[in-house]
C-alpha cells in the first residue's frame, strides 16, 4: 500500500487511519477538507505525528505559498485565514483547482528539510 502525502474529503475513521500509518512512519499528518460556507479548501498540517518542526525560515516560505494561493483566488490577503506554528498549520480558502499541488508543496517542504 502506497503512503499518501495528504487525505482530502474522507470520512473520520479515513482520517483516523491515515493519522496512525503518518505516526508509524514519522511522516507529517495532512488532511483537506471543502469548507462548505465558500467552496474552498481547509487545509491542516499536524507535525505531532512525527519528529519535526518548523523552522521560522520554513514558516516564512509557507505562509508565502499561501499568500501566493490567496491572490490566485483573488482573496483579500488582509484576511488572517491561516495559523501557523512549530507544529500545526491551518489554512482556510485554498482552491480546489490548487489543493493538490498545495498539499503536496508542504509535505515536500517537511522532506526538504529533515529535522
Amino acid at each position: 500500500m502506497t503512503f499518501h502525502k495528504y487525505l482530502g474529503d474522507s470520512k473520520i475513521f479515513e482520517y483516523d487511519k491515515h493519522y496512525k500509518e503518518c505516526r508509524q512512519q514519522n511522516k507529517p499528518f495532512i488532511k483537506a477538507r471543502t469548507n462548505p460556507s465558500h467552496g474552498n479548501y481547509y487545509v491542516q498540517i499536524d507535525l505531532i505525528t512525527c519528529n519535526y518542526e518548523f523552522t521560522k525560515k520554513e514558516q516564512e516560505e509557507i505562509i508565502k505559498l499561501f499568500k501566493i494561493e490567496m491572490k490566485s483566488i483573488k482573496s483579500s490577503s488582509n484576511i488572517q485565514n491561516f495559523s501557523i506554528d512549530k507544529e500545526l498549520v491551518w489554512f482556510d480558502g485554498v482552491s480546489p483547482e490548487q489543493i493538490n499541488d498545495f498539499c503536496n508543496c508542504l509535505y515536500d517542504l517537511t522532506q526538504e528539510y529533515p529535522g
